[in-house]
């Protein structure tokens, strides 16, 4: 299974992001043009070469009309380190006075709401899916905004320059790994950092309040290195993105781009980003049991819905024999690392247990696509499943007994006009 896997050990911001993606194609120049074209208003971008520990790796550099964003971190001290420009800075309540964090005076800016980025984004040559994916990244990061700030999303405006230069960098992350259409994405628990940023509103706690929030049910961390190091951007397009939070899978690597911070530290300021095949269909998901003797079918039944929608890959049960020859209800719970805690939490308000256990599971699955097939009745849904040497394929049930319903027929014989 082509995988694609994100090292986030120093953090996230959407350049660093971009820059790892940028150097795993052949022909970067070709794709930077490609960025270039797209005509993003006032925006330019530059890879740079960058050094960070003695690793070479790339700087994506966004200006907006000449202009990249800055942002400052607070140390002790009060010494000031730049970096990448980070999102939440350029957020304005549109009934303060606007300040900005620059060293220079840039005169007036402009300042966007999210309809207007939606507007921008609408009239950028993308295709549709890319297109989806932009949207919903900075939707991810105006709720944020929005939950931070205490309005309504309609209400948040962003800055110019930051609002272009975030649009800029989850533009090029989703255009790019769009064209590297990994199947799957898997991305390492991310290091936040530590201490404060300076923003227009003030100081605040690392990680901001954006991004923790939309940092939820995500596995994070900080530690000894001070600086924000998980930027709005960046947690979103993870967020979006990954499919599984957790260690690097194992894979057979082809690629490696190396996306480089502003910032030096002692530990190489990079986002890294490893391209490969992993086994078919290896995966890793936890097994949570719990034993339960004093629930009906019903209340079961109920509370296995609400562990699913918590975000449970599968939930099942198996009568068994408990204490005192009582006859009880095991329920059995796969899910993943990321949902874990939800799915904890959910488990223990809709059932009865006080303790449930937990098991790391490796499974093996197929790789499951589905496609749409035009028949004599119609298009019906199928889904292909494949690895391992094997493939096999299944026309989608709901499909089969509409075109039933639609053409008076039964189950068997819509089967046998359509094909098996």
């Amino acid at each position: 299974m082509k995988t694609l896997y994100f090292d986030c050990g120093m953090g996230a911001a959407g350049d660093m992001l971009s820059a790892a993606l940028l150097e795993l194609f052949d022909d970067k120049q070709a794709v930077l043009d490609e960025l270039n074209a797209l005509g993003i208003p006032g925006v330019e971008f530059k890879a740079e070469v960058s050094t960070k520990c003695g690793i070479n790796g790339t700087h994506l550099s966004v200006t907006v009309n000449g202009e990249e964003e800055e942002s400052a971190d607070v140390h002790d001290h009060e010494h000031h380190a730049h970096d990448h420009a980070h999102e939440h800075e350029h957020y304005h309540d549109h009934d303060h006075e606007h300040t900005h964090e620059h060293e220079h005076d840039h005169g007036h800016h402009h300042h966007s709401s999210m309809a207007d980025i939606e507007h921008i984004i609408g009239h950028l040559p993308l295709e549709d899916a890319v297109r989806a994916d932009v949207i919903a990244v900075y939707k991810l990061i105006a709720e944020a905004e929005s939950h931070a700030h205490g309005m309504p999303v309609s209400e948040i405006h962003f800055h110019e320059v930051g609002t272009m230069d975030a649009v800029a960098d989850i533009t090029a992350a989703c255009l790019l790994i769009r064209k590297l259409a990994p199947e799957k994405i898997v991305a390492s628990p991310v290091h936040v950092g530590a201490g404060k940023v300076r923003c227009a509103h003030g100081v605040l706690p690392v990680p901001a309040p954006a991004t923790a929030y939309i940092l939820r049910d995500v596995p994070i961390y900080g530690g000894r290195i001070q600086g924000e190091l998980c930027t709005p951007t960046g947690a979103a397009l993870l967020k979006h993105f990954a499919a599984a939070f957790g260690d690097m899978p194992v894979m057979r690597v082809q690629r490696v781009g190396y996306g480089m911070g502003k910032k030096d530290f002692e530990v190489a300021n990079c986002v890294r980003a490893m391209l490969g095949e992993t086994g078919d269909g290896a995966d890793s998901v936890y097994e949570l049991n719990c034993n339960i003797d004093d629930m009906t079918a019903e209340t079961i039944g109920f509370a296995a819905e609400k562990i699913r929608e918590a975000g449970a890959v599968e939930v099942f049960t198996t009568a068994v024999m408990m204490k005192k020859n009582r006859p009880g209800t095991l329920l059995t719970v796969l899910c993943r690392e990321a949902q874990k805690e939800a799915v904890v939490q959910a488990i223990f308000k809709h059932t009865a247990t006080i303790g449930i256990r937990e098991t790391l599971c490796r499974r093996y699955v197929l790789t499951r696509t589905e496609e749409t097939v035009e028949t004599a009745l119609g298009p019906v849904r199928r889904k292909v499943s494949s690895g391992y040497g094997v493939q096999r394929a299944k026309f989608e049930h709901d499909d089969l007994a509409a075109l039933a319903e639609k053409n008076g027929l039964s189950l068997t014989e819509v089967m046998e006009k359509i094909g098996r």
